[in-house]
């Protein structure tokens, strides 16, 4: 639960973050009359996004098996593909994401009211779409049949909303460099059991060989069903009885992606961000 919870909280502080510079951007600069289409653009992402997670859900229930292992698992390696190029991306872009969404801002309001749509729309759109598709694969990775991931999420996207908010009031101040490096190594390692899950499936699905060859078991050690063996499968996606191909690729992903990101190379240090009110001299 815990996973989906960061998942849920990192993703959503995201698109909050994203609605409330550019709400904040538009009240200061006296265009409330321009508030109405990114409301309108924001919540079309919104309704899209939804739209494609119950998509993911709902429509290969009809599908053999086999086709929604085969479907199953090639998505949740395309989810992992996309939440590791985000990690890395809102790294490398968290100091300049205010410049950035205003110069966006600012071409918008001079080509009209559709233009602000579409640039609320791509704004939130994006990480809507992102987040609608590692959540789905992580709830498969974490527990299918059960509620605690999918309340996990709604949890976090819950958190996300009310520190979005808060920054906006200018009541919080948030690093956001070291937030997105916690939470985006975090990440990293829920996305790793995310693969090895995608793995498993594709195996399933009889796509890939070797589903009996088990890398090691310590099933005995740390049962499935044991408060410790849940906890973990909640937030990493731990498998007592991988198989070989399930252990190479956790390896294979975990070890570089996540020395990768830690590294300091290419980083450089960021100030405090303080809330949209408490910058008004650097709109």
């Amino acid at each position: 639960m815990f996973g989906n919870y960061l998942i849920g909280l990192r993703e959503g502080l995201e698109a909050s973050l994203v609605v409330c510079i550019l709400v904040a951007y538009l009240v200061k600069t006296g265009r409330r009359d321009a508030l109405r289409p990114v409301w309108a653009g924001i919540g079309v992402a919104v309704a899209l996004s939804l739209a494609f997670g119950a998509t993911l859900e709902f429509g290969s229930q009809e599908l053999t098996f086999e086709a929604q292992e085969l479907i199953g698992g090639t998505l949740s390696i395309v989810a992992v593909g996309l939440v590791t190029w985000m990690v890395f991306w809102m790294r490398r872009t968290a100091r300049h994401l205010k410049a950035e969404l205003h110069g966006k801002l600012d071409s918008a309001l001079q080509m009209g009211k559709g233009a602000l749509v579409a640039t609320a729309f791509l704004a939130v759109g994006r990480e809507g779409l992102e987040t609608a598709l590692f959540v789905w694969a992580s709830v498969r990775a974490s527990g299918e049949g059960s509620s605690a991931p999918l309340i996990g999420v709604l949890l976090g996207i819950a958190t996300a909303i009310v520190l979005g908010w808060l920054f906006y009031r200018g009541a919080l101040k948030i690093n956001l460099a070291k937030f997105f490096t916690w939470t985006g190594g975090m990440l990293v390692v829920v996305a790793a059991g995310v693969l090895a899950y995608g793995v498993h499936d594709l195996q399933e699905a009889e796509f890939l060989g070797g589903l009996q060859d088990k890398a090691f078991d310590v099933s005995a050690a740390i049962p499935p069903d044991s408060w410790y063996g849940t906890l973990l499968k909640g937030v990493f996606n731990f498998q007592p009885d991988p198989t070989v191909y399930q252990a190479a690729a956790w390896g294979l992903y975990l070890i570089p992606v996540l020395a990768l990101f830690l590294s300091p190379a290419g980083f450089g240090r960021t100030k405090p961000v303080a809330g949209p009110e408490q910058q008004k001299g650097s709109a």
